[in-house]
């Protein structure tokens, strides 16, 4: 068997560790006969399952104990509306606009009352973090909302933006447990799972209790409402049990790895090898304002789009696969998660060395 290396935004890279241990559970889970797959959520084994990747969770993030964890379906696109739908209870809420998501966030909150986008980096396609250290805050917002890492754009918010006492709601999908995180600097974080965690279904919520509540959107459907998933233990309904499983597996790998300051470690080693080539090379460069770049997600191009998907193509057939920019920016992306392991870094670098030496 012959493993590629896999820079996919997500679904991403997963450890390999994670993938042959569920291998030798998957017909046999601990000698209970069955697969995860195939076991009741309501069982005892499920249960404790749950239970754990929650510990676990809660240990990795330093989670408070005013704090609920909840394990939810929808991705974060869904999210987009029930935050709006769970907090914005005066109708009014702030948005800093700083990629794809951020905007469909703000655009879905519009449905629901005044979202105001009090900061863009739309003017330079995304390409920076805007100041967010006096923004104007309205006096009436209940929340002021970010997504801290773009996927697309590759860039992020290394200074939490000062929200002027208004709780912080940040989208973490791309960056998430990729750092160490002060959680109560937050109101809520939230992200799908599927970039650095896990398989795609899952998306986990960290949301302060006291923003729990009944006081919702009038016709709020049962179903998302915060305080169904929380008074219910994340068990509403039949959650996606096999990819809290996996989660669950992954936190105790990042666990194993020394925790999420063992992590970051890794990753800015990661990143710096790709950027430094990047910041050297005479063929490729980077799209992104230095101070605010992503460990996760690093985007490139030559400027000529015919190079680009030549690189693209003879990468592939290389075992670099999934290296093509979104369409916004164009050229190439390497999503470096987690997961990543510094020799796929690397050998990504003396590719990209040897079609400059051949290409230029």
């Amino acid at each position: 068997m012959s493993r590629v290396y896999n820079f996919s935004a997500g679904p991403a890279v997963l450890p390999e560790s994670v993938l042959q241990e569920a291998a030798a559970e998957m017909l046999d889970y601990r000698g209970t006969g069955m697969s995860v797959m195939e076991m009741s959520h309501r069982s005892k084994t499920y249960q404790a399952i749950i239970d754990q990747a929650e510990a676990d969770l809660r240990t990795l993030m330093g989670i408070p104990d005013n704090y609920k964890v909840l394990f939810m379906q929808g991705g974060a696109s869904q999210q987009f509306a029930m935050v709006p739908m769970n907090l914005m209870k005066t109708k009014v809420a702030d948005y800093i606009i700083t990629g794809q998501w951020a905007k469909k966030a703000w655009q879905e909150a519009k449905m629901y009352g005044t979202a105001n986008a009090v900061a863009s980096s739309a003017d330079k396609t995304f390409s920076y973090i805007p100041d967010c250290s006096d923004l104007p805050i309205d006096e009436n917002a209940d929340y002021v909302y970010i997504c801290e890492n773009n996927t697309i754009y590759g860039t992020k918010f290394w200074q939490l933006p000062n929200t002027k006492g208004k709780p912080l709601i940040s989208d973490v999908s791309s960056c998430f447990l990729s750092e160490p995180v002060d959680v109560t600097k937050y109101g809520m974080l939230y992200g799908g799972v599927q970039k650095n965690i896990g398989p795609a279904g899952v998306v986990i919520a960290v949301i302060r209790e006291d923003l729990i509540t009944e006081d919702v959107l009038p016709g709020t459907p049962t179903m998302l409402r915060y305080k169904t998933h929380a008074d219910n233990g994340s068990m509403y309904n039949t959650p996606p049990a096999y990819g809290i499983y996996i989660c669950g597996k992954v936190f105790q790998w990042l666990l194993s790895m020394g925790g999420l300051e063992a992590i970051r470690e890794r990753n800015v080693a990661k990143a710096k090898v790709l950027y430094d080539f990047l910041d050297a090379s005479q063929l490729f460069h980077g799209t992104v304002v230095k101070k605010d770049r992503s460990l996760m997600n690093v985007p490139f191009v030559t400027g000529d789009a015919e190079l680009d998907a030549k690189f693209v193509k003879a990468a592939e057939a290389a075992g670099f696969v999934s290296l093509k920019g979104h369409r916004t920016v164009g050229g190439m992306r390497a999503s470096i998660y987690n997961a990543m392991p510094m020799e796929g870094v690397v050998k990504l670098v003396q590719f990209m060395e040897r079609f400059e030496k051949e290409n230029r």
